[in-house]
């Protein structure tokens, strides 16, 4: 049950090679074929973004197979997945890396995910993104605003972080499409060990804050702050709220 119920993995005695399936595998392709030929950096993009968008619901049975495999003690000269490159240089090194991201995985990194309809959302998302910075230069921040960007990449990075931001305004008193989108996929998938808060602009009724954390919270997210909203465009005095607020979560990031 690694990503589909009939994935199984086949060993071929002599030549010591576990066909994987879908583990381990990643949507790249490269002429090279082996991951020592392949740039490094690249292929373990491809490797993290694969396991944080298609893998991760299922961490605990990775964890599992992962050990009963390792426990056979079999010899090993190459793994090779379905797709993506084929493992013959140390090929227990992308075993070791599905251990490490099947264990409530998260680095450093706080990633600001929003859409906007006249950049007053935008303006707090840079502004929050400031005021973290200013408390907490170790962390790495991303800002994506997820209608311009690739739904697959922002979830990889929300995998990578130990919390996340959700801004969206309010339009017709939800949030926009985009956003909702990325709460649904995120509620499928459930990430686990994450932190969370939202933000967004609104004209009337300003019922995204309070839709995103309850989506967020359904999530498995732990909800850090009930959030933050600014009228229209936010103004000096509402930027410097943002700081405020980017400040505070900062602080909570740190430990």
């Amino acid at each position: 049950m690694l990503h589909w119920p009939d994935t199984m993995f086949s060993y071929l005695t002599g030549d010591n090679i576990l066909f994987s399936n879908d583990a381990f595998g990643q949507h790249f392709a490269s002429e090279n074929m082996f991951n020592d030929l392949v740039d490094q950096a690249e292929v373990y993009q491809e490797a993290i973004k694969y396991y944080a968008n298609i893998l991760a619901p299922f961490s605990k049975l990775v964890a599992k197979k992962i050990e009963e495999v390792l426990s056979l003690s079999l010899p090993l000269e190459m793994i090779c997945p379905s797709h993506g490159v084929i493992w013959r240089k140390d090929p227990l090194q992308i075993v070791k890396k599905y251990q490490e991201w099947a264990a409530n995985y998260q680095e450093n990194q706080i990633t600001i995910i929003y859409d906007t309809m006249w950049n007053g959302t935008r303006r707090m998302a840079e502004a929050i993104a400031d005021g973290i910075k200013e408390v907490n230069k170790d962390i790495t921040i991303k800002l994506f605003n997820c209608a311009r960007s690739d739904t697959n990449d922002v979830l990889t990075e929300a995998f990578k972080s130990k919390a996340i931001l959700m801004g969206s305004p309010t339009v017709n008193r939800v949030v926009l499409h985009s956003i909702g989108g990325i709460l649904g996929v995120l509620r499928g998938i459930g990430f686990k060990n994450k932190r969370a808060a939202a933000f967004g602009t609104y004209g009337w009724s300003g019922e995204s804050v309070k839709l995103i954390t309850e989506e967020l919270e359904k999530a498995g997210f732990e909800i850090m702050d009930e959030g933050i909203r600014a009228l229209w465009n936010p103004d000096d005095e509402s930027k410097k709220e943002c700081k405020e607020f980017g400040r505070k979560i900062g602080e909570n990031l740190k430990d």
